[in-house]
Parts: C-alpha cells; sequence; structure tokens
C-alpha cells in the first residue's frame, strides 16, 4: 500500500479555524488527521503540502519510519508549525493502519485499559466576566452532565495582576463553588504571569478548593514551572505548548509537576505523545492531553485515553462549539451524566469520518483565532467579534 494524494481541508469555527488532512492511498482507504494549531491554519496547511514530496510513494503503514522521514528529511528543525504539520500525516497514517487491520488505533497501542475517561468542560464561558455570569455558565455546563471545567478568570492580566483584577478572580471562582460544591474546577493561567504572582495567585484562590493550576508561568523555559510547582499550595499541570518529547524530560527532572499536559498534534502525533506517557509513567506522573482543537483531535486524545495507564482526565471543548460542528464528523462522544466520563471511540482506525460538505460550508476565516490578551475574549466570538463594527454616528445638522 502507498501513498497517492494529500488533501487539505481548513474549516472556521466561529472562534478558531480547524484544519483536516485526508491521506489517500492506492489501497481505497483514506487516513483522517488534523493539525490545528491557533492563528497557524493555513501556515500549518502550507507546511504540509510543502512535505508532501516525502510522502507520495511511502507506505503509510510504517509510520514511524515515515514519521522520521518527515522530520529529518529538511536538515532543519521547524519547529511547532514542523511537528503539527508531521502529525496530521502521523495520525492519518494510524487511521490507515487501524482500518486496514479493522481495529481502533489503541488495540495496536496494546488494546484498552478503561471503557471511558473522565473529561472536563472547555469553551463553555462565552459570557461577560463577573461572578453572576459565570455561574449561571457553569450550572449550564452541570447540566449537561459535566463533573469538572476549566476556566481563566484573570481577564487579560500579564506579567502581574493587581489586587482588584485578582479580587475579581477570586470572586469569580468562589461564586462557582459555592454555588456547585462537588464541580471540579480546574484553572488555566495561560502562561500569563511571573514566577511571584503565579505563587500570589494561586496563594489567594488555594482555599476555595482548585483541582490543577495550569500553565502557570511563561512559556520560554521549563524551569520557572518547576520553581512555582515546589511552593505552590495547588497541584501544576503543563506541557501543551511544548513540541518536543525533551522538554517534558526536562519538566520531569525540574520536579514538582506530575501532571504532564502533552498536546498531541504539538509533538508530531501519537507515537510521541505514547513516548511522553512512558517517560510521565516512569516519573510516577500522569498525562491529560491538551486539546482545544477540533473533532478529530478529540479522537486522537480518547484513543490514548483508552490504553494509557497514567491517562488522568480529557479536556473537551466540542460541547460548547456551535451547532453545525456536530455534523462535521460521524462520530462524537457521549457524556455518561452519571461520573461525568466521555465514551470512546470503537471503530476501525481513528473511529471517525469527515464530512466533507458540512467542511466545505464553513471556509477558513482570517479572523477567526483566540487572543487571551485582548478584552473580552472569554466570549470566544472570533469572526462575530471582528465583524461587529459599531455604526457611525450621524452627523448633526
Amino acid at each position: 500500500m502507498r501513498i497517492t494524494k494529500i488533501e487539505t481541508f481548513t474549516v472556521s469555527a466561529g472562534w478558531k479555524n480547524w484544519l483536516f488532512v485526508h491521506v489517500h492511498t492506492d489501497a481505497g482507504l483514506i487516513g483522517l488527521g488534523e493539525g490545528t494549531l491557533n492563528g497557524f491554519i493555513k501556515t500549518t496547511e502550507a507546511a504540509v503540502h510543502e512535505l508532501s514530496h516525502l510522502m507520495i510513494g511511502q507506505d503509510p503503514t510504517q509510520i514511524t519510519h515515515l514519521a522520521k522521514r518527515l522530520l529529518d528529511s529538511v536538515s532543519l528543525d521547524g519547529g511547532h508549525i514542523h511537528r503539527t504539520a508531521i502529525a496530521t500525516i502521523e495520525v492519518a497514517c494510524w487511521d490507515i493502519l487501524g482500518q486496514s487491520l479493522n481495529v481502533p488505533i489503541y488495540q495496536l497501542l496494546g488494546g484498552k485499559m478503561r471503557e471511558s475517561v473522565l473529561g472536563y468542560a472547555n469553551g463553555w464561558y462565552r459570557t461577560e466576566r463577573t461572578p453572576e455570569h459565570f455561574v449561571r455558565a457553569a450550572e449550564a455546563v452541570v447540566t449537561r452532565g459535566f463533573h469538572a471545567l476549566k476556566l481563566d478568570p484573570f481577564g487579560t492580566a500579564q506579567g502581574f495582576i493587581d489586587d482588584t483584577d485578582l479580587q475579581l478572580s477570586y470572586d469569580i471562582l468562589a461564586a462557582i463553588r459555592e454555588k456547585i460544591p462537588a464541580l471540579l474546577i480546574l484553572i488555566d493561567v495561560h502562561g500569563r504571569f511571573t514566577e511571584a504572582d503565579a505563587l500570589r495567585a494561586a496563594r489567594k484562590i488555594a482555599p476555595i478548593g482548585i483541582y490543577w493550576w495550569e500553565e502557570p508561568t511563561t512559556r520560554e523555559r521549563e524551569q520557572p514551572v518547576n520553581a512555582v510547582a515546589a511552593q505552590c499550595p495547588i497541584r501544576v499541570a503543563t506541557g501543551e505548548m511544548y513540541d518536543t518529547v525533551g522538554q517534558f524530560y526536562t519538566l520531569a527532572v525540574g520536579g514538582g509537576v506530575n501532571i504532564f499536559q502533552p498536546e498531541p498534534m504539538s509533538l508530531g502525533g501519537i507515537g510521541p505523545t505514547m513516548a511522553v506517557a512512558g517517560l510521565a509513567q516512569a516519573h510516577g506522573s500522569y498525562i491529560a492531553p491538551h486539546q482545544s482543537g477540533g473533532p478529530v483531535a478529540t479522537a486522537v486524545c480518547l484513543q490514548l485515553a483508552a490504553c494509557v495507564p497514567n491517562f488522568l482526565i480529557q479536556e473537551h471543548f466540542d460541547s460548547f462549539n456551535d451547532a453545525w460542528t456536530q455534523d462535521l464528523v460521524t462520530w462524537a462522544p457521549t457524556l455518561d451524566p452519571k461520573n461525568g466520563h466521555l465514551s470512546l471511540p470503537t471503530a476501525p482506525g481513528l473511529g471517525l469520518k469527515l464530512n466533507l460538505d458540512v467542511a466545505r460550508a464553513h471556509p477558513y476565516d482570517p479572523n477567526a483565532y483566540l487572543n487571551v490578551f485582548e478584552h473580552g475574549w472569554e466570549k470566544r466570538l472570533g469572526k462575530t467579534a471582528s465583524s461587529a463594527v459599531k455604526p457611525a454616528k450621524k452627523r448633526k445638522r
């Protein structure tokens, strides 16, 4: 079996664009992958096509060989975009291999460890930054069946956060906790703070009862998060921006962090993410993959959830995207309201197909990206925000 063609599809989900890839073979099998990287969809798409000459004619079932070929053959490390482009192909090849053997991908990785996995909601708080608005939105999340949710309550703070802004963030979280006592609350700091203010904010918020404190410091180096973790009253999670397995090794050596957050698309796909899972297991830690892309990336994470022993919890945006996105693919996980668990795919390969008619009906939008340092970003309006131009005032005559 050989690769004959690479197709890419860019889709606007309103607040973010998604990139999907079809890898065609001479056996008639088509593999599906995703390479979503916020703000760099067209760039990543171009990278996929620029690497295509290294794929055509290759055996898609020799996944490790092909992924290494795509990484090494340009004789330069293209970083985050390079590995995201590789991930789109690597995942599609796993999909092809699973289809060819009539088994889900997780069966190729050792088989199932569990029948479902705890999920946490994200993308749910498209509302005003007040305690009242956030509580109403959180109640709607629980009504859907989630037992855990994640939020960033810090507005546009960067580096340092003033007392007034920190108090508002505290009030939002305290209001949610008071209204829904048993809810698991996860905080995403989005790499906002200096070490000093990451600890200052954590110490202020910790009494509310927080499940984890994610990406509390700069993304420039791994060491600052280790320094924060050593003193933080909340367990620290990080790793979504790492694009090499070696960065997780540095994180492990630094100590203090026991929740690793590999992003399969950023790392180059399923193989490198499994390597991080093994590293985390040797470190006595757990993985909780980052996933803020589309439904194909969700399926990738759930394939991993099925087979990775030290898998903790899975991020889930899909339930809060526009309704039409439910028709974009042929399978989506269900949520069990009794325990907040997401179901796992069971069909061969990745477990789902792309609906091309739906994809083509929602083309790429250059304004669809997320900027967490822009006022009102919590609403995740994307294109809507950019097109909401206020009418000009009439001149007085």
